[in-house]
């Protein structure tokens, strides 16, 4: 696709969806600036060249910055002194954050300069425009940030390349940021008054790394469930725990739309109804209460794309300029705590997403008194059939119990006692993405043991939603009849579910989706 053919984004420092972010981070769509917010951005340029001309004290303008706010700068030393908090700030370590959550925090800084209270030059805001327009992506360590004045270390790191320095990503290649500008026809700027303050202060990166996280724990909570409906209808489990009127006596939000979808999922099944008088009642909770978990992390995920909604279109950084009233206020904007809180909330709830699912692959590896033989396998000793995938869930899930261990509980206060409480909030946000991969993980390995445990309930079909589950990923895993190597088959079944194609097919027979707004 040419840069011609990509769409557009237009921001007005008001209004951003996660969506949006996606759309610009993972997709390559393009950025532009309203007329409107640009104005906005030249008004409060103007007063902060006005302040500084008369030699007015501004923190972080005519000031040292953190402890050192009450130390006065020369104006001719102004320049220099932005400069000097860009270079001094890049002191991250640690691997390069993936290319697309630099590019979401990209586009939150983008939104937020552009609400036009942070008082950089326009030129300054067009080169930022520009390195997401033209594939330019600052090189940022995951390690830095303790999410107190936002994310300064990583912010800094991606301020670097806009002055030239540093490192950024340019056509798959890690280079010099100058060489990068270069290829990509593009000038380095010189900071101004300001600029290096607006530009390290700020929760973008965390914000943005939980955007990305929210939109792909929405995708996994509909896998969640296309997967949890076929592992119990090869379980021989009962439907009756998704009746409208048992979950209308809960009525959780989330409760009763994955009650909802379990029904559409399961509609129609053959192998539902050869089991119905059957005897058994009931389930182990792993199966019996799926609404009512699934649902709980339905719910938690909600109200975490509430917080980041807000986030999203928020200016974080500090002082603030409020050109209307000729004012620079100086406040706690930038404190990531509303992001760390979100992302912790995720991290537990997610983690409870994976631990259920690797609770009922083993149960449909030891459910012989159900039809299904041990480990999923007819040759039982000669062959150890799906056993080591169950495992390979266990450890993913005992993964996410450290990882889910709240980081925003953490304070260890900075700048010499002056940033006395942090977020932490851009380890909470890493250490999601890494929940993310864990739960990813233990899904495939269930849809794995749900697929072979499928087979030996043929030739009784599955529900209009579960079938259609079921056929898709058959286009892509091959039944197991003999031992193989089961990495390329949970690798294939991470594809389905990241591709969203698992979640497609199912709601295509439905003609109903499975994510969006509770019921």
């Amino acid at each position: 696709m040419t840069t011609a053919a990509l769409p557009t984004v237009d921001l007005d420092g008001k209004h951003l969806s996660l969506e949006a972010i996606g759309a610009v981070a993972r997709d390559g769509a393009l950025v532009r600036v309203t007329e409107n917010a640009r104005e906005r951005v030249r008004a409060a340029r103007r007063l902060v060249d006005e302040k500084f001309g008369i030699g007015d004290a501004i923190y972080g303008i005519t000031t040292g910055f953190g402890r050192l706010a009450n130390i006065q700068i020369e104006p001719k030393d102004a320049a220099q002194l932005q400069l000097n908090l860009v270079r001094s700030h890049a002191a991250g370590t640690g691997e390069p954050l993936p290319v697309e959550f630099v590019r979401a925090a990209g586009v939150l800084r983008v939104s937020s300069l552009a609400a036009g209270h942070s008082g950089i030059r326009e030129s300054t805001l067009d080169l930022l425009i520009e390195l997401l327009n033209r594939g330019v992506t600052p090189v940022v360590p995951r390690q830095g940030s303790v999410g107190a004045s936002g994310d300064l270390a990583p912010l800094a790191h991606m301020t670097l390349t806009l002055i030239g320095e540093g490192e950024a990503f340019y056509r798959g290649e890690r280079m010099r940021s100058a060489r990068a500008l270069q290829l990509a026809g593009l000038q380095p700027v010189v900071l101004g008054a300001k600029e290096g303050l607006a530009l390290v202060n700020g929760t973008e990166v965390m914000t943005g790394i939980a955007s990305l996280c929210l939109l792909r724990a929405e995708q996994l909570l509909a896998a969640a469930d296309i997967i949890g409906a076929m592992s119990l209808e090869a379980f021989l489990g009962t439907d009756r725990v998704f009746d409208r009127r048992i979950n209308a006596l809960r009525p959780h939000p989330g409760q009763g739309r994955v009650a909802e979808n379990l029904r559409a999922l399961l509609a129609g099944s053959q192998i539902m109804e050869s089991h119905r008088e059957c005897g058994r009642v009931q389930d182990p909770y792993s199966y019996r209460c799926i609404p009512v978990v699934h649902g709980a992390v339905r719910d938690a995920t909600a109200h975490a794309r509430r917080v980041i909604e807000i986030e999203a279109i928020s200016v974080t950084d500090n002082p603030l300029v409020f050109p209307e009233d000729g004012e620079f206020l100086t406040g706690g904007n930038f404190h990531g705590q509303p992001v760390a809180l979100a992302s912790d909330l995720l991290k537990i709830s997610l983690a409870e997403l994976a631990g259920i699912s690797e609770r009922r692959l083993y149960l449909l590896l030891n459910a012989e008194e159900r039809g299904l033989p041990l480990f999923l396998t007819g040759r039982s000793g000669l062959q150890s059939g799906l056993m080591i995938v169950q495992y390979t869930s266990a450890a993913m899930v005992s993964e996410n119990k450290g990882l889910a261990w709240p980081n925003s509980v953490d304070s260890i206060p900075t700048s010499a006692g002056q940033e006395d409480h942090v977020s932490m909030g851009m380890t909470a946000a890493v250490h999601l993405d890494r929940v993310l991969e864990n739960v990813e993980g233990s899904l495939a390995c269930e849809l794995l043991g749900a697929l072979v445990a499928t087979d030996f309930r043929r030739p009784l079909k599955s529900g209009v939603g579960t079938q259609a589950a079921y056929d898709v990923s058959r286009e892509r895993i091959a039944p197991w009849t003999d031992d193989r190597i089961p990495a390329p088959d949970i690798a294939a079944a991470r594809e389905l579910i990241r591709s969203g194609a698992l979640q497609r097919a199912a709601e295509k027979t439905m003609n109903t989706p499975l994510t969006g707004e509770t019921a």
